[in-house]
């Protein structure tokens, strides 16, 4: 085995390490993750919301899918393509910051993802988050157009072992930061699934984005 492949072994041990248990991190992200406001608004067209016709169905909600692929082992992440909404970004690991919220990446890096390493990896088994910011001070950042998607886009996540998970979008919603449903978005639908998380809503200057738009997906292959 070679010098780097030791070194990628040795950075998803220390991850894993890192991980904290899934009760826990239910409720910082119920409390927290809701907190990803950094964008500035300061534009004259905000970023699009979700339609009405993009909110999954009762039955998606109760994880009634076609079995997809055996979940995946766990590593790190590298990159997340959204072809639909032109997203092609590197994606930093994240944590909880100092006063124990979910961390966002730099904020000045508009194009730049991060993967809670709080949760599990995209393709695990279980519900894996990426976050980012819609904007920035200098204008819209990577996801700035995650409200437009539709069931059935593509999210692609290139992990650090190689493979690629691809993940097919069934809803996209916007909810409000006092009222922000963490069981029905991180709860466990017994297969592997991915959230991708931006803020939303209106903004004002003094409480920024009001709201966090949501989109939930599945794992529907491995490339």
């Amino acid at each position: 085995m070679s010098a780097s492949e030791l070194a990628e072994l040795a950075e998803a041990e220390e991850l894993r390490k890192r991980r904290a248990p899934w009760g826990v991190i239910a409720l910082l992200l119920l409390t927290g993750l809701a907190l990803i406001r950094n964008g500035s608004g300061e534009f004259d067209v905000g970023p699009p919301q979700p339609a009405s016709a993009a909110a999954p169905d009762s039955r998606t909600n109760l994880g009634t899918f076609t079995a997809g692929p055996a979940p995946l082992a766990f590593s790190a992440v590298d990159r997340v393509r959204i072809p639909a909404i032109q997203v092609d970004a590197p994606v930093t690991p994240v944590g909880l910051n100092t006063d124990g919220w979910v961390g966002a990446p730099p904020p000045e890096d508009p194009n730049l993802a991060g993967w809670f390493t709080g949760a599990v990896s995209p393709g695990e088994n279980g519900t894996a988050v990426i976050v980012g910011h819609v904007d920035n001070k200098q204008g819209p950042a990577v996801f700035y157009g995650l409200g437009a998607l539709k069931k059935g886009n593509r999210i692609e996540v290139l992990r650090n072992d190689g493979k690629t998970a691809v993940f097919e979008t069934y809803g996209v919603e916007v909810f409000s930061k006092a009222g922000f449903p963490g069981e029905r978005v991180y709860g466990a639908k017994g297969t592997p699934e991915l959230r991708v998380i931006t803020c939303g809503g209106d903004f004002s200057k003094k409480n920024g984005y009001d709201g966090n738009v949501v989109v939930f997906a599945r794992l529907v292959a491995v490339n």
